[in-house]
């Protein structure tokens, strides 16, 4: 049986086919990018934000941390060097994040649900995702549940603006922001500024009412809507066998 996270995983690592570098996080992010690096993306570099550059870990690294990630690396940076010189520098294809809110312009929540003063959840904050989103020439995300609860019309804080919003603000972000958004239910996606996020691919099964229902704005449907293809057997043996054997992100 194939779980969420690795048609989830399958899916994000398809689109960074063609892509050199790529900003990834921890979790979702990490399998997407191990496996397109055995696959679509040979030639893919992944950067963390704990500064290591080109990493080849013998095997999944449980935090940005963890000492795996170093042994074998093409460099570590300090913050300062990461931060000013690669992702300032515009040296990243595709920054990777996650968020528990995001909204039709691609602006994400990581900070907290409810009222900043008085929240009903404290989440983890921004980390380096505001400089990520400000400075990869694009944004992957990838959310683990679509509902009206995550894809909000309002987000209840904005822990990373898109280029929408910090050119309202009078900020230019060197990137586009958010152009794909990976989900249970399908694909969203836009080119940049001044386009809404559309839904532009659909699981099997998945009708496009269910992705409306399941959004917190009215979801706009791209003119060219497809069926995104199962994983592939292959697929699913590298990510079980080869980048996650131990199940450390795949559940």
């Amino acid at each position: 049986m194939t779980t969420a996270s690795e048609v989830l995983s399958v899916v994000a690592s398809r689109e960074l086919a063609g892509k050199r570098t790529v900003f990834a996080g921890i979790g979702l992010p990490t399998l997407a990018a191990s496996l397109a690096h055995l696959t679509v993306a040979p030639d893919l570099e992944i950067v963390y934000e704990s500064g290591v550059c080109g990493a080849h870990p013998s095997h999944l690294p449980e935090t940005i941390a963890d000492a795996v990630l170093i042994t074998g690396a093409e460099a570590v940076l300090s913050m300062p060097a990461l931060f000013g010189y690669v992702l300032q520098g515009g040296h990243i294809d595709v920054g990777f994040l996650g968020a528990a809110q995001i909204d039709r312009w691609g602006n994400l929540n990581s900070s907290v649900i409810g009222d900043w003063h008085s929240p009903k959840v404290r989440l983890p904050g921004s980390g380096g995702a505001m400089e990520v989103m400000a400075n990869s020439r694009e944004v992957f995300v990838v959310m683990r549940r679509h509902d009206p609860r995550s894809f909000v019309d309002e987000l209840d804080f904005c822990t990373s603006p898109g280029p929408d919003r910090a050119l309202a603000d009078g900020v230019r972000p060197a990137g586009l922001g958010v152009t794909r958004v990976i989900t249970e239910l399908g694909i969203l996606a836009r080119s940049g500024p001044g386009e809404e996020l559309k839904l532009v691919a659909l699981h099997p099964g998945v009708t496009v009412d269910q992705a409306r229902e399941s959004t917190g704005w009215p979801l706009e449907v791209g003119g060219d809507l497809t069926v995104i293809e199962r994983p592939s057997e292959a697929e699913l043996r590298l990510l079980r066998e080869d980048v996650d054997p131990e199940r450390v992100y795949l559940r």
